[in-house]
């Protein structure tokens, strides 16, 4: 796989990252406002929010700007991860890598793991910060060891490539796995490659033609179109046996691991 493609699946989800813990989507808009005038963090980060999706209240990013900056400057997390956000994407404040990063690696260095992983992003793109994999591949694995599925894929895909560590394909291979048994579309697409083609585990078409059998079932758009494309190639070399237990072996995967 390609850094670029890599990029890509990281800005697309860089939005809903940080997201309203469900207690905050059951108070009130008058409640939530009331506790953040008070000054409030978690209410004043959950306002912004409301502001940043429309939920309750206008969509209004500069007014989300304003309480996530209010509960940023208490140290509240989330907030700062938030922040990090509207200045990645430009929304309510002028774009600004360098003070998303500045913001984002607050929020990490207090152990948010979608903090972490975005910081590694940024290293590893070179966004507000000068490009550096090894650094890129230590935010990874910060938030990786936390169980964070899209940072454990980004470090699958540095050892893979040899990026900011020794190239290894059976640890690339292990942390595929670890997001894969997450339900992370596009590391069981990756899985499913390296059993296509025998790097860092031994080859088998009938496993890879479950991965990328999951990955089709569970994804959109470029994701799902790899997923199909990997599943028709390694099927070509499949009997119907093999097919049948490829078949039979995605479904138990599906047994153990309901959606939420």
């Amino acid at each position: 796989m390609t850094r670029r493609y890599t990029h890509l699946i990281a800005a697309a989800i860089l939005i809903a990252a940080f997201s309203a813990p469900i207690s905050a989507q059951q108070e009130t808009v008058a409640e939530m406002r009331a506790k953040a005038e008070q000054g409030d963090a978690k209410a004043q980060g959950n306002l912004g929010i409301r502001y940043g999706t429309g939920r309750g209240v206008p969509q209004d990013d500069a007014e989300a700007v304003r309480w996530f900056r209010l509960a940023a400057d208490q140290g509240y997390a989330e907030a700062q991860g938030n922040l990090g956000i509207m200045y990645t994407t430009g929304r309510g404040v002028p774009q600004d890598d360098a003070e998303a990063v500045r913001w984002f690696r607050l929020a990490a260095n207090q152990g948010l793991a979608e903090a972490q992983y975005t910081l590694g992003v940024k290293y590893e793109t070179g966004q507000g910060v000068p490009e550096d994999d090894a650094e890129a591949v230590r935010w990874y694995r910060l938030a990786a060891d936390q169980g964070y599925a899209d940072a454990q894929h980004n470090l699958a895909v540095m050892y893979s490539a040899g990026h900011g560590v020794l190239q290894d394909d059976a640890e690339a291979v292990r942390w595929y796995r670890v997001a894969a048994d997450q339900g992370l579309a596009k590391a069981q697409v990756n899985l499913g490659v390296k059993y296509g083609t025998g790097d860092g585990v031994p080859k088998n078409n009938v496993t890879a033609h479950m991965w990328f059998n999951l990955a089709a079932s569970r994804s959109t758009g470029e994701v799902q179109d790899r997923a199909v494309q990997g599943r028709d190639l390694v099927e070509k070399d499949l009997n119907a046996s093999q097919r049948a237990e490829a078949q039979r072996l995605a479904r138990e995967w599906l047994a153990a691991h309901p959606r939420d």
